[in-house]
Order: structure tokens, then C-alpha cells, then sequence
């Protein structure tokens, strides 16, 4: 199963743990998930770990940068979305279009409207864990 996954639900487990951080553990550890990136979407995953105000110490930087070079899959995107709602966004929608992903994982409401043109199921890191994870 092909994931993709917002940078709000990187942030949330980052920050919060929780839902976010076991969704994303999980989707990690487990073979039959292949986490899906395009090179914007790992400049932007990069990008935000980094900013100042999050007040990350370099250690939990540097273990998330490892991550995201071990664990995740970066897939070429050759398409472009129109997405009027917030088009810095659209990156994910393509992704998930060129990598035939099965979910894409997000906790912004902006993405609702989308699940109309795409095949892929747009979820929240609640309902994932809760439809997907066994005993959670």
C-alpha cells in the first residue's frame, strides 16, 4: 500500500507524538506500506523540521533527515495540479496521482474537496489509525 503524508502529520508526530507519531512508526515499520515523496515534498518536509521556531534540537533534526532518506520512496511528478483551495498544496494531490497512492494521510480540511478527482482515499491520522492499525 502506497502512502502519502502531509507535512502537518510529520509536524504533529514531531512535536505532539500521539496518532501522528504511530501512524507514521507504523507505515514505517511495516513492509507493506511504501511511503511516498516527490522532491518537493522532501524540501518541504526538510524546510519545516528545520524552522527555528520549533526549537528542535539537532539530534531529533538529524534522526528525522535519516528517516526520511531510509523510509521513504521519492517518485517522479510529472503533472501538475490545479488545486485553487492553497496550490502550495497541490504537490501532495500530485504525488499521490503519479504514485497510484492508497491513502493520502492529512489533517487539513482543504483536501475534502479533492477526494472528488482522485482515486486515492484522503484520511486523517485518527481515522488511519483506526481503520488500518490492528488493536489501536
Amino acid at each position: 500500500m502506497k502512502i502519502v503524508i502531509d507535512t502537518n502529520i510529520l509536524v504533529s508526530a514531531i512535536l505532539k507524538d500521539r496518532t501522528p507519531e504511530q501512524v507514521i512508526l507504523f507505515v514505517a515499520e511495516h513492509d507493506q506500506f511504501e511511503w511516498l515523496v516527490s522532491s518537493e515534498i522532501l524540501a518541504e518536509y526538510k524546510a519545516v523540521i528545520s524552522r527555528p521556531k520549533f526549537k528542535l534540537p539537532i539530534e531529533i533534526i538529524e534522526k528525522w533527515l535519516m528517516v526520511f532518506d531510509l523510509l521513504t520512496t521519492c517518485t517522479d511528478v510529472d503533472i501538475k495540479i490545479d488545486f485553487p483551495r492553497d496550490q502550495k498544496d497541490a504537490k501532495f494531490l500530485a504525488c499521490a496521482i503519479a504514485g497510484s497512492a492508497t491513502f493520502f494521510i492529512t489533517g487539513d480540511k482543504d483536501f475534502t474537496e479533492a477526494q472528488k478527482f482522485l482515486d486515492t482515499i484522503i484520511i486523517s491520522a485518527t481515522d488511519f489509525n483506526r481503520l488500518v492499525i490492528p488493536n489501536s
